[in-house]
């Protein structure tokens, strides 16, 4: 299984319009993200440029996807993006979340 960085660069009001389109945002992260394929994301802070979400899978195809529906982008408030294959050197981004 591979691994793809979604890498948003966000408009300067980012923080003060993504109000308006976030509840359908992050229904549509939450979505890919129970179906195994998008394994976290966020924003960068200070300053507040940048988000990057992680995806999971053979090909970028789920980000794409994320990108042609995501409204941050449809609605301007991303400014350009890029994905990028991300090969893993230390760690596990695959294992369980601390198992007992």
């Amino acid at each position: 299984m591979n691994h793809y960085l979604l890498i948003y660069t966000v408009s300067p009001d980012y923080l003060e319009k993504r109000g308006a389109y976030r509840k359908e945002h992050l229904e549509l992260a939450e979505k890919l993200h129970d179906e195994g394929q998008l394994l976290m994301g966020g924003a960068l802070a200070d300053p507040a440029d940048q988000a990057i979400l992680l995806f999971r899978g053979e090909s970028p195809a789920a980000a794409e996807a994320f990108v042609a529906e995501d409204p941050y982008v449809k609605n301007g408030l991303v400014l350009s993006w890029e994905i990028r294959k991300w090969t893993v050197v230390v760690g596990n981004v695959d294992a369980p979340d601390n198992p007992s």
